[in-house]
């Protein structure tokens, strides 16, 4: 990104340059109005596979979340690992990746204190319930897919031992 200028990017946009002043005084201000929009987007994606419905059962839910992250296009996975890569160059700004795990746990949560109310799961800490199961799901999908690791995770048995080992940890 350093190595690109102004000129390239507007070239590529197919706008004068000046147009790239005029509406973001200048590249870092492009840069960041590139990575919220792009932000927006994948959190909107991630928020709508954490969704669930009031009948949705607690292993059909996680399995469903597991294999939606799993088969997210790369263009997603970029995003994120530019989050990740931001958390290199801490600022006083929120980074990029707190966003998107916030938004994760805020529906696993919301999922698993319906779960609660219903008496399906043990009535645990529900904040501490949805990080597990975060940093179970989004975690080892996030170091496949951004960082390549060949592992078991392409292999369903393991899926199901992680899933089955977490069920019956937590079922009431």
């Amino acid at each position: 990104m350093q190595k690109t200028t102004t000129k390239k990017i507007a070239k590529q946009a197919g706008v004068n340059e000046a147009t790239v002043f005029r509406k973001f005084d200048n590249k870092k201000n492009l840069v960041e109005a590139t990575k919220n929009y792009y932000m927006n987007i994948l959190i909107s994606k991630l928020e709508d596979i954490f969704d669930f419905t009031g009948d949705e059962e607690i292993e059909d839910y996680i399995k469903r979340n597991f294999y939606e992250l799993l088969h997210l296009p790369d263009e997603e996975f970029s995003v994120i690992k530019l989050a990740m890569e931001e958390v290199r160059d801490i600022t006083n700004r929120k980074l990029l990746i707190s966003r998107i795990t916030s938004a994760i746990i805020l529906k696993i949560k919301a999922f698993f204190e319906a779960q609660i109310e219903k008496g399906k799961v043990r009535d645990i800490d529900s904040t501490a319930l949805s990080v597990m199961v975060f940093s179970i799901t989004f975690q080892s999908i996030v170091l496949w897919k951004v960082y390549n690791e060949d592992s078991s995770l392409k292999n369903h048995d393991f899926t199901d031992s992680v899933l089955y080992a977490l069920m019956n940890s937590i079922k009431a």
